[in-house]
């Protein structure tokens, strides 16, 4: 069950964003889009035999349809569910537990090239499409101090592979192949291909 639903501007909004992430809503703000957050629970869990594409698309729409479930009673806008997994090899990596777990992901990633996932899904009562955005990152070779002092800024805690490339975590970072904003946490280019679907717009001029 999600958290109740927030309207600010009921005239406006024309899409449910189904995620707590301040990062999402910055970025649907980016580009233009009037949108309401409609924060939902859904079980992040991996699956026996699922792997990191399945797994990605599938939390998205999960959370998508969640989204949905609520959002029918009410306005009956479309509902925009994201999911990003970081994958190093075949490994999930996702939130740190504490510490010591985020100082084995940036261990695991120094020096090498990971793939981040970034899946987007729109839903309604009549149609669901959904986006899979692959990134290929590069992390410079890390010593145990610099992952200390990263994770005293207070940054990995909350971030799937212990890091955001949007903040000190972009120090972390020697090369990026793909797409910066679906790093972050929502293809901006795909996000609004998707949403043109739904006829929801962009480019919105907001005060």
């Amino acid at each position: 069950m999600g958290l109740p639903v927030e309207i600010t501007d009921v005239a406006k909004a024309e899409l449910y964003l189904a995620s707590r992430s301040p990062r999402r809503c910055e970025l649907l703000d980016q580009i233009g889009v009037y949108f309401e957050s409609l924060p939902v629970d859904v079980n992040e869990s991996l699956k026996q035999g699922e792997t990191p594409t399945d797994y990605v698309t599938r939390l998205a729409l999960d959370k998508a349809h969640a989204g949905w479930a609520i959002s029918k009673e009410s306005l009956a806008l479309p509902v925009l569910g994201a999911d990003t997994t970081v994958v190093c090899g075949q490994t999930i990596l996702g939130k740190p537990a504490d510490e010591n777990d985020a100082l084995e992901m940036l261990q695991l990633l120094s020096g090498k090239t990971h793939t981040v996932m970034t899946a987007v899904a729109v839903v309604n009562e009549s149609l669901e499409h959904v986006r899979l955005v692959s990134t290929q990152v590069s992390f410079q070779t890390l010593t145990e101090k610099q992952c200390r002092q990263y994770w005293q800024t207070g940054e990995p805690a909350d971030k799937a592979g212990g890091y955001g490339i949007q903040g000190y975590g972009g120090l972390l970072v020697n090369r990026l192949s793909g797409s910066y904003s679906a790093v972050v946490g929502l293809p901006l280019a795909e996000t609004a291909q998707l949403l043109g679907l739904f006829k929801v717009s962009v480019w919105n001029h907001k005060a």
